[in-house]
């Protein structure tokens, strides 16, 4: 997998600004930057979560949704997040964006700081078995929507899903994509 170093800042409508230094974008009081949160659903309704490695940077060990990534400067959104699902988790998957949404969040282990202008992609797999990057994904499995929906922190859920999931949600409904 390769190394990536930096993010894309952006302004507070998500017009990109300047690429930035990933780990200085994420110091206090954090750096608005372009990321991207991956929803995958399967036909019985269900949703993949994962509990992210406990050696990851920032947020370790929490629940979140499928994949959470930033962009590489100058790299397609939907291209990267269908790159990242596929280092992250060993599958392949057609991605949309429904929506995007703006949130800030301090890590209380690290101290590092998400300040994201995130975008929110839909997808749809069939997998069954997953080939997780351990480096990225300590467990996953597959839910059903109801049992996460307003799932947050204290319910140890990343800070960013209760929203994220709501957009996802009303971008795709009964196995279909919504398009708005």
């Amino acid at each position: 997998m390769a190394n990536r170093t930096q993010v894309v800042l952006v302004d507070e409508t998500g017009r990109s600004v300047e690429p930035s230094d990933k780990h200085a974008a994420h110091e206090a009081p954090g750096q608005l930057h372009r990321a991207f949160s991956v929803f995958l659903f399967r036909p019985d309704d269900t949703m993949l979560v994962q509990q992210r490695a406990q050696s990851k940077y920032h947020f370790g060990g929490i629940w979140a949704n499928a994949c959470c990534s930033h962009p590489e400067p100058g790299e397609d959104l939907v291209t990267s997040a269908q790159r990242r699902v596929r280092e992250e988790l060993g599958i392949e998957c057609e991605l949309t964006e429904v929506g995007s949404f703006t949130y800030r969040a301090v890590d209380p282990v690290s101290g590092l700081v998400e300040h994201e202008f995130d975008h929110v992609l839909v997808g749809q797999t069939t997998a069954r078995e997953l080939a997780p990057d351990p480096d990225e994904v300590q467990d996953w499995r597959f839910v059903e929507v109801s049992s996460v929906t307003g799932a947050g922190e204290e319910s140890g859920y990343a800070p960013w899903f209760s929203e994220a999931l709501a957009m996802a949600v009303s971008g795709y409904e009964d196995g279909r994509l919504i398009r708005h």
